[in-house]
């Protein structure tokens, strides 16, 4: 991955709380404002939409051996005040207001903003640690897209047994099968059916509205019970650590804001900023106040039984049966966006050089986005199964849900350390009270699900750490194995000047693929050792991944012309644009002549990795490396290129 010749692609801004309704890299107007703001309610809030479901009533269940919280007003308005000021500082403030500002040309998500903060600081010593600590984000990302299916399908299939008793023992098989089906659908694309999310979801977010109006007509004055943060105060004087332990479950209520910024993207600041802030967080707290609102107005007898699962017991009878099958399908609705986002954080981590090539399918004609992983999809739901089966229940699942969530806030929040103080250049006095608020609010959730890994806590951290070290050892292994080919390459000046006289030249064009800028590649030197003839004209192409999703196709390629018809092309992407070879070399007009595919022969490198005692990387990690590079999909797919104009040429490489 080069850096070389970037477009600068954020607005270094001071005042992140200011109109973050500019326009982002993609070009968002207010005349596309509405529609988008609807897609956004589809899209973003899926996840954070679904919590209502389970997130207040594992706030007073029993966990850790230790009994559950009293239902009374102190802990009802305790546990709503922390809701709502959960709400705000750390989705509206800390994330719609401040990182959403942190923009790579318009893209979001820890990768993206990685790649921002690597391409700014590219030689300051401490963005080795913030790389690391962006790919263990990523990592996490990947524990909570298997959690959040599984919570999210499980917590509205038990609904169902409010519609008939008889579907309590079928509630994990009909979560199975609605997982399976959901899953099988992914190589299809969504394009057609994500233009129902929209209206869905509003429809869903109106009827949260609507349920938690009609019980709060009971009693108004938990509104302003709920927005007093000393109520949130006096929960943790009542209780001390049983409070900080219910803080492990608060934090239910805000899982899927890291979704705002991931997707931004797609639809803009402006549309994620006004959706959250006038429809999005009213109607979730108008239903979660409502579930508040509902208990205390009952004995303490009947609140003990409606705590157990507020919102279904909250739905009048005459409407249960629809409002239950509306919530089935936002839980599937935020399930299909969080298996959206693997595939796009898979596409963007392939291309910023930390997996290995996958096959990627594009879904969409008209919408580059629209992508499908057939390995990650049935690997997400391979796993996303073993959890229903294994856990059972949505009450079961929440101990392990929120860790992968809380880990990857609170890293944003140290990567938004180095945006003020490195890309905005805030001063300490400055960016240290916001920075150190928004530290103590994750280190207080993190250290509240850190208390869940007995319980089933293990799993996100177990699944991360697996995919970190997949991460780290894919990169660290390409890093070494080009080290090793650079250090027995020859300049390729020297090469043209003397293979030009020794070799016979034939008719046509020959592209040979090279990872790196500099040196001959192997398949070159293979092929002149072996065959003995150059073509008339040789391109030597390095494929140059930027630290920015999208490259101004002006500026994609460059060439060197190297004499005696050799040249050495290179070719510029973001890591969000499409690695097409061919189409884009239709476009190039600037080694000699146009490029005809007919005519054009590719030749590919495919080395073999001998796994050796050098310093460098641990004889497993080694290992490991070898079996991920031989498991890659080949340069041929991944490129695009015609299928009968290739050829590829072994070598073998020690690191």
């Amino acid at each position: 991955m080069t850096s070389a010749d970037q477009t600068e692609a954020v607005q270094d801004t001071g005042n992140p709380a200011a109109d973050y309704g500019q326009a982002s890299g993609h070009g968002h107007n207010n005349g596309r404002l509405v529609p988008l703001a609807i897609g956004a309610i589809g899209v973003v809030f899926g996840d954070i939409g679904t919590s209502p479901l389970y997130a207040f009533r594992e706030t007073f269940a029993s966990h850790h051996g230790a009994p559950g919280i009293h239902v009374d007003p102190v802990h009802i308005y305790g546990v709503l005040s922390l809701v709502f000021w959960s709400m705000m500082i750390v989705v509206t403030f800390k994330y719609v207001l401040t990182i959403m500002k942190a923009d790579n040309k318009g893209e979001g998500g820890s990768l993206a903003l990685l790649a921002l903060i690597n391409r700014k600081s590219e030689h300051a010593r401490w963005t080795g640690p913030f790389v690391l600590l962006g790919v263990f984000a990523t990592a996490l990302f990947y524990g909570d897209s298997m959690i959040t299916p599984a919570m999210s399908v499980l917590s509205a299939t038990e609904g169902l047994q409010y519609v008939a008793p008889g579907f309590k023992d079928w509630i994990v098989p009909i979560a199975v099968a609605i997982l399976v089906l959901l899953f099988g659908m992914q190589s299809y694309g969504t394009e057609r059916v994500g233009r129902l999310f929209g209206p869905i979801m509003m429809v869903y977010f109106l009827t949260l509205a609507v349920l938690g109006v009609s019980h709060l007509a009971i009693m108004p004055e938990i509104i302003l019970q709920t927005i007093n943060p000393l109520n949130a105060v006096n929960f943790f004087i009542t209780d001390g650590f049983r409070a900080f332990i219910a803080m492990g479950s608060v934090v239910l209520a805000v899982t899927g804001a890291e979704a705002l910024y991931a997707d931004m993207g797609h639809f803009g600041r402006k549309p994620i900023g006004i959706s959250w802030m006038a429809f999005v967080l009213p109607s979730l707290m108008l239903n979660y106040m409502g579930q508040g609102a509902m208990v205390l107005s009952h004995t303490p007898a009947e609140a003990a039984q409606l705590i157990k699962d507020p919102f279904f017991l909250m739905i009048p009878d005459a409407v249960r049966v629809p409002v239950i099958f509306l919530a089935l399908a936002a839980t599937i609705i935020a399930s299909q966006a969080v298996i959206s986002g693997a595939f796009s954080l898979t596409q963007q981590a392939i291309q910023l050089g930390f997996m290995p090539r996958m096959q990627i399918k594009h879904t969409s004609a008209s919408t580059a986005g629209q992508i499908y992983i057939p390995v990650i999809n049935w690997g997400l739901m391979i796993m996303v199964i073993v959890l229903v089966l294994f856990f059972r229940s949505s009450s079961n699942l929440a101990a392990a849900y929120g860790i992968a969530v809380t880990g990857a806030m609170f890293i944003d929040t140290l990567l938004l350390a180095a945006v003020l103080i490195s890309l905005w250049r805030w001063p300490l006095w400055k960016a240290a009270p916001l920075v150190a608020v928004f530290i103590v609010v994750d280190m207080a959730y993190l250290g509240a699900n850190l208390i869940k890994v007995p319980d089933g806590g293990w799993v996100p951290l177990t699944i991360g750490l697996a995919i970190f070290t997949l991460l780290t050892t894919w990169s660290r292994g390409r890093a070494l194995m080009r080290q090793s080919m650079d250090d027995g390459s020859i300049p390729i000046e020297v090469f043209a000047k003397s293979a030009h006289s020794s070799a016979t030249r034939v008719a046509g064009t020959a592209i040979f693929m090279a990872s790196t800028s500099s040196g001959v590649p192997s398949a070159l030197l293979h092929n002149i050792k072996h065959n003995k003839v150059l073509h008339e004209r040789v391109v030597i192409l390095t494929v140059a991944i930027q630290d920015v999703p999208f490259v101004d196709p002006a500026t994609r390629a460059s060439v060197i012309d190297l004499g005696a018809g050799f040249y050495r092309l290179t070719l510029k992407f973001g890591f969000l644009e499409e690695t097409d070879v061919p189409a884009t070399l239709k476009t190039v007009d600037l080694c000699g002549q146009p490029f005809e595919m007919m005519k054009t022969s590719f030749f590919l490198s495919r080395q073999t990795l001998l796994a050796s005692a050098k310093p460098g990387m641990a004889l497993w990690r080694e290992k490991l490396f070898a079996w991920m590079l031989r498991n890659a999909a080949s340069a041929m797919e991944f490129f695009r290129l015609p299928t009968n104009r290739v050829v590829e040429l072994g070598s073998q490489v020690e690191i």
